[in-house]
């Protein structure tokens, strides 16, 4: 078999790149290998899809499980002839997380003609740095992970919502949901009501720190510490002193797993025996290896994978495609991500030839998407915010994330 059709910037293991292209479509399709051996039509030329998110350093398990999941949308659209003409790639860039590379990766997908769309990014910090950049270039960005409310709605966006970016959609709920719903469970549900909480700085902990204790505080928790730690930490022994000085029955997390893991195992280290909550970056493989304990949680977007009848065909494709790395938390959402693109794309030639206009045209066609992908229903409001507003919380039993409750906030 022919080599995965898949362009990365930075330097990444040959390995993992050298997969086999024949992979069946998600409606049922033979999945004959791109590129026209399948009978498509691929006569007008190559059109790309950029993805940017951080595909070495610490998240690189996260970003390596969206990276694969957007070739598979790529590889199965090429197969089932989505793009009549064309033959579609995945342009992925490499952002390690850091804006100033974020931007350098937006800038070249911008000044490549032939990219069409983005998927990413993964961190909300990184979105505030390219989004002006993919504006300007009239590049469509659908994420899969981004949850800060800001991103769609602006610094103002529970008083006075604004959409800056036309061009800007995300398949993930909003921290404004994912934190309430979060605290609903640790305080409602629980009955945990003197709370510690902790974030790392970023654009994504502290609004979902933030959200988070909104919502507690309103349902009667108390908070007990407020603290912030650098993501590059791994040495928490101080702040566990101080923590342990007030108490609480449970430390919410506002960051990523790196430092939640590290942090949970030096809470129980130093006897404070209490859970550790925290959003949808803290639910990964790699989780508990890093100190995670059983009976720590984490909300992440929709119902669980193998619950749901539309992600059945996709876990199983993924599955036979040998990827070296799992889905993990963002796949069944970049590979939606990547559908939206596609399918805009699709429209948006209208089986005729690229113009200069097609660009701003697959932004039009994103705004007006409606169909049923892998994680449930895609489609997005006046902000380009999904419509889809499920979550679950997950509980940590041994080496594994349990889901314990799904439904959506505020109806739960």
């Amino acid at each position: 078999m022919p080599p995965r059709r898949v362009t990365v910037s930075a330097v990444i293991l040959l390995g993992t790149l050298l997969l086999p292209a024949c992979v069946a479509g998600q409606d049922g399709s033979d999945g004959a290998a791109a590129g026209g051996a399948g009978g498509c039509d691929t006569s007008r030329g190559t059109l790309a899809i950029g993805l940017i998110a951080p595909l070495l350093g610490d998240l690189s398990v996260l970003a390596m499980g969206m990276r694969n999941s957007a070739d598979l949308a790529v590889d199965q659209a090429n197969a089932a002839c989505a793009v009549p003409g064309y033959e579609l790639r995945l342009q992925a860039e490499d952002d390690r997380g850091l804006p100033e590379e974020a931007a350098e990766a937006a800038s070249r997908l911008v000044a490549d003609p032939d990219v069409v769309g983005v998927v990413g990014t993964l961190n909300s910090s990184t979105a505030q740095v390219v989004q002006p950049i993919l504006a300007e270039g009239e590049l469509a960005t659908v994420s899969p992970a981004n949850t800060n409310p800001s991103l769609t709605r602006g610094e103002r966006y529970t008083t006075d919502p604004v959409r800056a970016f036309d061009n800007y959609f995300r398949v993930a709920p909003t921290d404004d949901l994912q934190g309430p719903f979060g605290a609903q469970y640790l305080v409602q549900t629980a009955g945990l009501s003197e709370i510690a909480v902790v974030d790392d700085g970023k654009t994504y902990g502290v609004g979902l720190a933030d959200a988070f204790v909104a919502a507690a505080e309103d349902l009667g928790a108390t908070i007990v510490a407020r603290e912030q730690v650098d993501d590059q930490d791994t040495d928490f022994s101080g702040l566990v002193t101080d923590l342990a000085g007030v108490g609480p029955q449970a430390v919410y997390y506002g960051g990523e797993y790196p430092v939640a893991g590290r942090l949970s195992s030096q809470l129980a280290g130093a006897g404070l025996d209490v859970p550790v909550m925290g959003g949808d970056a803290l639910i990964n493989a790699e989780y508990v290896p890093l100190g995670g304990r059983t009976g720590d949680l984490g909300t992440s977007f929709g119902a669980p994978v193998d619950q749901l009848p539309s992600a059945e065909r996709f876990v199983r494709d993924y599955r036979a495609a040998n990827y070296v790395e799992d889905f993990e938390t963002y796949g069944p959402l970049t590979y939606d991500a990547t559908t939206v693109i596609i399918r805009a794309l699709a429209a948006a030639l209208d089986g005729g030839e690229r113009s200069a206009e097609i660009r701003a045209r697959v932004v039009e066609a994103v705004q007006s998407t409606e169909f049923e992908g892998v994680s449930g229903p895609v489609s997005f409001d006046e902000y380009g915010d999904t419509r889809h507003k499920t979550l679950t919380v997950y509980r940590v039993e041994g080496a594994q994330f349990v889901p314990v409750r799904t439904g959506e906030y505020p109806t739960g």
